[in-house]
């Protein structure tokens, strides 16, 4: 009795060039760890290992903010603590404020930065009034200040009420 000896059926080119260019991109893209030789030897699919997210980092502690109002009239002046995540301290209105900077915190825009070198602004007074703000927003340091002395730094104020006061009703 002749035992008929046992060999790996022979892949057609097509697809032996398919395996060899799934295992390149396979070491390109990182998703499989199968050497390509184990792959084609095997007879078959192997599962993909699921790719791992990266960590999410911890959030960060909430953002703290200090706004020293000056010039502005009655209870407006002082210096005013806002804590956001959650909100707090003691600025009269900490949950619009923190509110207010989440919208105004953008990709690419920063709700604290100074009017733009070379700006055409109005020559218009907005009245005395001047605020700084220090402190840590979006996880970066902020250190600016604030006046209505032209028609440029009105509007920056003016996008920042209620973090800021509401100067243009009197208050």
């Amino acid at each position: 009795m002749v035992r008929p000896s046992f060999s790996p059926p022979r892949r057609p080119a097509a697809l032996r060039r398919f395996l060899l260019g799934a295992a390149v991109l396979g070491a390109i893209t990182g998703l499989t760890s199968v050497p390509p030789a184990a792959y084609a030897e095997s007879g078959g699919p192997r599962p993909l290992p699921v790719p791992v997210p990266a960590p999410v980092p911890p959030p960060a502690p909430g953002d703290r903010l200090t706004v020293t109002v000056e010039g502005a009239g009655g209870a407006a002046d002082g210096t005013y603590k806002l804590e956001c995540h959650p909100d707090g301290g003691s600025h009269p209105d900490a949950r619009g404020a923190c509110g207010k900077l989440e919208g105004s915190t953008t990709w690419g825009r920063d709700p604290f930065a100074p009017v733009a070198p070379g700006t055409v602004c109005t020559m218009q007074y907005g009245g005395p009034a001047t605020a700084h703000v220090t402190g840590t927003w979006a996880g970066r340091p902020v250190d600016s200040r604030f006046d209505r002395g032209n028609g440029c730094e009105i509007a920056r104020w003016d996008a920042l009420i209620p973090v800021l006061p509401d100067l243009s009703r009197g208050k």
